[in-house]
């Protein structure tokens, strides 16, 4: 049986002290920053690397969780975080970065596969829902491709740019995850 967090291309792991550099520079590259969060004030090295120190000793908080993506070559090419975890519920949702460098190599829709195969294979979750910005078409048509289903649009409700731009909902149930054919099945 393959490893639960490991695929043909990447794996996922926790947050590593020396991880510090990679994303010090990550957050120097604001188009990256503007499609999966904001761009945020400048941040020191100093400041990375506490962030870094604290990243690696933290453990799941209620199931949300801050994955590493990185390929099988140990090369960091993104994250993927888990947040809003409703237990009662089984529900919860994710946020994806694939540095600009690393797109369009089957890092994310692995990633995505892999954290999906755990939280309902073994957390027992039932529907995972993605947001997703109006203006990102990449991630729009990753979700797409990957069968989710667009179930909302909020207007209005990201600034970037200059403009404000909709978020968008993006949903799929582990029925429908089982039934994918880029599930990494074990």
């Amino acid at each position: 049986m393959a490893p639960v967090f490991e695929g043909k291309k990447v794996r996922l792991r926790a947050v590593e002290t020396a991880d510090w550099d990679i994303h010090y520079h990550w957050n120097l590259d604001s188009d990256n920053g503007r499609m999966t969060d904001e761009i945020w004030f400048p941040t020191s090295r100093a400041f990375v690397q506490e962030w870094a120190e604290r990243e690696s000793k933290r453990r799941e908080e209620e199931d949300a969780f801050r994955f590493q993506i990185e390929t099988l070559a140990g090369v960091l090419v993104g994250t993927i975080n888990t947040n809003n975890c409703n237990l009662r519920c089984g529900t919860f949702n994710y946020g994806l970065a694939i540095h600009p460098d690393h797109r369009r190599k089957g890092y994310a829709s692995e990633a995505i596969g892999l954290v999906l195969r755990y939280y309902f294979g073994e957390r027992r979750y039932q529907k995972v829902n993605a947001e997703v910005y109006s203006f990102n078409a990449e991630s729009i048509g990753l979700h797409e491709h990957l069968g989710f289903t667009l179930e909302g649009r909020l207007q209005h409700m990201i600034y970037s740019g200059g403009t404000f731009h909709d978020k968008l909902i993006y949903g799929l149930t582990q029925e429908e995850f089982d039934k994918a054919t880029w599930n990494p099945h074990p």
